[in-house]
């Protein structure tokens, strides 16, 4: 396995497979932690670099010093700069992009709300595929908080990947983990998501949902056979 880049604290990693000839998939990866907490060393590579999967972990702008939406723009940005760099350290043949908790309500609102992969210039299309685990669709509590809301609510406003949720047009297809001991109303939402994704006519085998059974909130990220494994899955099944 290489460690090849490591840019600050602010900045991403990247972890890649040794000797590497035929071009590989590459997952773009945003940490946990409620937008004020954690960092990218939260997943583990090994498992993926095992299967000749690389993983890009992000680390983002959070609470207290910073507010929404910039966690936002520095996830897209992230992803710019791997889609224009990650050639020079790899033959890439697909890139994925997912997230945990607060990195999955990150990667759910850059999926469905256009406006931060288009200042950019990014077509989602090029996308091969998105990971959710345990993501909040609403709108997420530590932005209710920043507002001066409690955080208990669920609204669905510009900061709720819900809102932005219309007419499927090609998008890439989805991988949604949630587990059954959950956040509360986690799984409610999750619920909402899947069926509202329906609704707007997403096509069922682009939505990819992993129910974990005696697990509660992101506690099975360490777990490769429940985590790393099912993602990697996805990506195969996806190729």
């Amino acid at each position: 396995m290489r460690r090849v880049r490591c840019v600050s604290e602010t900045a991403l990693d990247i972890f890649l497979p040794d000797n590497v000839k035929d071009g590989i998939p590459v997952f773009i990866y945003f940490h946990g932690g409620g937008l004020e907490a954690g960092g990218k060393e939260e997943i583990p590579p090994q498992r993926f670099i095992e299967k000749n999967v690389g993983v890009v972990s992000v680390n983002y702008r959070m609470y207290p010093g910073y507010r929404y939406p910039d966690f936002l723009w520095d996830c897209t940005a992230s992803v710019k700069w791997v889609m224009d760099n990650i050639e020079n350290y790899t033959n890439v043949s697909e890139i994925y992009v997912g997230g945990s908790s607060a990195g999955a309500y990150i990667a759910m609102l850059l999926y469905f709300d256009n406006r931060y992969f288009l200042t950019y210039g990014i077509d989602i299309n090029r996308i091969s595929g998105f990971v959710f685990n345990a993501g909040q669709p609403t709108a997420h509590f530590n932005v209710l908080r920043e507002r001066g809301i409690d955080a208990r609510r669920c609204i669905i406003d510009k900061a709720a990947p819900l809102y932005h949720i219309e007419e499927y047009r090609n998008q890439p297809p989805m991988l949604i983990f949630c587990a059954d001991n959950d956040m509360a109303n986690r799984y409610e939402q999750t619920m909402l998501l899947i069926g509202t994704l329906k609704q707007m006519n997403y096509p069922e085998e682009n939505i990819c949902f992993e129910y974990l059974r005696g697990h509660c909130h992101c506690d099975y990220i360490n777990d490769d056979r429940l985590f790393a494994d099912r993602i990697i899955k996805f990506i195969i099944d996806k190729r």
